[in-house]
């Protein structure tokens, strides 16, 4: 059998408002929202003895608690943004030490969040899985 790399992926969606803060981007430094989309992606090069990675169960769970803290919230007003321009690599991030330390898949090896902001624009955030 050839060494590879397994893969999961679950995604969500939720709407969100923010603002952008510190620079002049237009219509962008007003309150808007945007129809986010919340992928995470979970790697490893084993599988537990059921032979999954990850239950996508547990996964879908994080995602839900996360999804419930932000939809509907206007970013700029919530701890994670406090003083800090709610951009969409920021949200990778925050939704990256949100959501990867509290899965307990120890076949984890990597996690990438990737949020969509709209169709046409993204931002990641990928880190190793201490």
């Amino acid at each position: 059998m050839a060494d590879g790399v397994y893969s999961v992926t679950v995604i969500r969606d939720f709407i969100a408002q923010h603002y952008l803060i510190g620079g002049d981007w237009g219509p962008e430094n007003e309150r808007h929202s945007h129809h986010f989309t919340l992928e995470l992606t979970l790697s490893g090069r084993s599988l537990d003895r059921h032979n999954y990675m990850v239950d996508i169960v547990e996964i879908e769970a994080r995602l839900d608690e996360f999804v419930a803290r932000y939809r509907d919230a206007t970013l700029n007003d919530t701890p994670a943004f406090a003083g800090t321009n709610p951009s969409i690599e920021r949200f990778a991030r925050v939704a990256w030490d949100e959501i990867v330390p509290r899965l307990s898949a120890d076949t984890v090896d990597h996690a990438a969040v990737t949020m969509w902001e709209h169709a046409t624009a993204k931002a990641s955030f990928s880190a190793p899985v201490a």
